[in-house]
């Protein structure tokens, strides 16, 4: 065998020197640890807080009728636009005939709100009852009428001109007779 002619001892480590480097590689080793991977997101948690209940909104009434009339004779103009709108399907279009079936002359008392208080025939077409009736039960349904504001109420009278077929035109908005 052959001999070994030169010999390199190995260095000796002092146990303090070898807990050092110990030590050293262990810090080294951690920091050179990947970071973990990345989290997902959580979604954000959404909170829900009360809301107060938007206010209730009550649509305000339709404002009444009013008549700026100053004078009975103005008014009737007011009141007989008004039958005239709610029976619109009633009205007689056009001149109407020289022989009516019946004429009547009607008063109306209208208190300060515009409601009916008062009927009265000045001249009624007693040879037809039912038109009288028709008549009576057409102008209080046409109730409230416009509120007389100026006069606080009001006593109006129109001429009722009734043809045959049952449709009618009031004198005061009359297209005339042939």
């Amino acid at each position: 065998m052959p001999r070994l002619t030169h010999f390199v001892p190995a260095p000796r480590w002092s146990s303090t020197r070898l807990a050092l480097s110990v030590t050293v590689l262990a810090i080294l080793s951690a920091c050179s640890v990947t970071p973990p991977a990345p989290q997902p997101e959580k979604p954000p948690v959404a909170v829900v807080t009360p809301q107060p209940a938007p206010p209730v909104v009550i649509p305000e009434a339709p404002p009444a009728l009013q008549s700026q009339a100053v004078t009975p004779r103005d008014y009737r103009r007011d009141a007989a636009g008004h039958l005239y709108s709610k029976n619109s399907k009633r009205i007689y279009s056009g001149k109407m005939p020289p022989l009516l079936y019946a004429v009547g002359v009607l008063q109306v008392d209208i208190d300060r709100k515009g409601h009916v208080t008062d009927i009265r025939w000045m001249r009624a077409p007693s040879h037809a009852p039912e038109v009288m009736a028709d008549i009576e039960r057409s102008v209080r349904a046409a109730a409230p009428y416009p509120a007389p504001v100026r006069m606080g109420r009001v006593t109006y009278t129109d001429t009722w001109l009734w043809h045959k077929s049952g449709r009618f035109q009031l004198d005061t908005l009359t297209e005339g007779q042939m």
